[in-house]
C-alpha cells in the first residue's frame, strides 16, 4: 500500500537532490529521511536514486516524481472534497492578489463572505502578477484576482470590473524638466499622453514581474524611450508616496486611488502637487478578474467567493 508521506518526503528529495538539505526543509533526520525513501524502493523494487555526488534520480525515480504529485494533488483534492461535502462547514480557501489591491477590495467581499461560511479558513498570499501565477499553477491559491490576461496555462477567468492603469506626474518634475512651461505641458499631457515627451524625467517604477510595470515597459518600447528609472521596488505605495514628493513619475491604477485616502486629500487641494492622465494605450485600460485552475476540484465555499467578489466589485 503506497504511503502518502513517503511520497511527500520522496517529492522534497527530489527537488532539492541533497538529503542533508531535504531532511532539514522537513525538519526530520537525514536517517529518517533515507528509512521513508528506502521503503518506498522497498515497496516498489527499484532503485529510486543514484547515491553519487551530487545526487541523481533514476529512470524509476524520474517517473515516480511524476506520478507522485498527481498522486498528492488527488489526495488533497478528495479531502477537500469530502470536507466540502459535509455540510460545507469546514474548509480552507487561499486566494492570491496584491496586498494592495487587497486593501481596496478584500474588505468589500470579505465581510458577507465570512457571515455566509464561517468555518471555512481564509488565507492571503500576497504577490505580484508573476509570482501569484506559479502559485496558481502549482496548487499554492484556490484563486487569484489580477488583470486579464492571466499567463498561465489551464485557467479559466472570471471577470469583476474595468481596471485603468493610470500616468501620475508631479508638477515638480515638470517644472525642473520645462522650466517656465508648466501649465503648457500639463495641458498636452491631458490631450495626449505621449511618454516621449517625458523621455529626460525621472521615473519610479515597481519591480519586473507585476503587471502594471510589465505595461509601463511595453509602452516606454512603443514610444521608443528608455526610461531614467531612478528607483524600482516591489511597493506600489512607496512609488506613489515618492511620486507625491515630486520624485518622480509613476504608473498607478485607478482602482486604487479611491481607496487611498492622501491622495483623495490632495486632489481636493486647489494645485493639486500631482496629476493622473489616463494612458493612450489598450492595454492600460483592462479587466480585473478571478482566476482558478479548470483541472482542480472547485468547493461550493470557492464558488460562493466568486459569487459574492462579482456581485460586490
Amino acid at each position: 500500500m503506497i504511503n502518502f508521506l513517503n511520497l511527500e518526503y520522496f517529492l522534497v528529495a527530489a527537488e532539492e537532490l541533497n538529503f542533508t538539505r531535504a531532511a532539514r526543509r522537513l525538519f526530520i533526520s537525514q536517517q529518517s529521511l533515507s528509512s521513508h525513501i528506502a521503503g518506498l524502493e522497498k515497496e516498489f523494487d527499484v532503485v529510486l536514486f543514484n547515491r553519487t555526488s551530487p545526487l541523481t534520480l533514476t529512470y524509476a525515480g524520474q517517473a515516480l516524481k511524476v506520478k507522485a504529485r498527481r498522486l498528492l494533488d488527488l489526495k488533497d483534492e478528495t479531502y477537500r472534497e469530502l470536507a466540502d461535502i459535509k455540510d460545507f462547514s469546514v474548509g480552507q480557501l487561499t486566494i492570491g492578489l496584491s496586498h494592495t489591491r487587497g486593501r481596496i477590495i478584500l474588505p468589500e467581499i470579505l465581510p458577507l463572505y465570512k457571515e455566509r461560511f464561517p468555518g471555512i479558513d481564509l488565507r492571503l498570499v500576497e504577490g505580484n502578477s508573476s509570482s501569484l501565477a506559479a502559485d496558481l499553477l502549482r496548487g499554492d491559491v484556490d484563486l487569484v484576482i489580477d488583470l486579464l490576461p492571466f499567463k498561465v496555462e489551464d485557467v479559466e477567468t472570471v471577470p469583476l470590473c474595468e481596471e485603468e492603469i493610470l500616468l501620475a506626474v508631479p508638477d515638480a518634475v515638470l517644472e525642473r524638466a520645462f522650466p517656465g512651461r508648466l501649465d503648457e505641458i500639463k495641458a498636452q499631457l491631458s490631450k495626449r499622453t505621449d511618454l516621449s515627451l517625458l523621455a529626460g524625467c525621472p521615473f519610479l517604477l515597481i519591480n519586473q514581474g507585476n503587471r502594471v510595470r510589465t505595461i509601463a515597459d511595453e509602452m516606454f518600447v512603443e514610444a521608443q524611450i528608455t526610461p531614467q528609472v531612478i528607483l524600482e521596488t516591489e511597493n506600489i505605495e512607496t512609488v506613489l508616496a515618492l511620486c507625491l514628493k515630486g520624485m518622480g513619475i509613476t504608473f498607478y491604477p485607478k482602482m486604487f486611488i479611491a481607496g487611498h485616502r492622501e491622495i483623495q486629500e490632495k486632489l481636493r487641494e486647489r494645485y493639486s502637487p500631482v496629476s493622473f492622465y489616463s494612458l493612450d494605450y489598450a492595454k492600460a485600460h483592462g479587466t480585473l478578474a478571478i482566476g482558478y485552475h479548470k483541472g482542480h476540484y472547485m468547493s461550493q465555499a470557492t464558488k460562493e467567493f466568486i459569487r459574492i467578489a462579482k456581485e460586490t466589485i
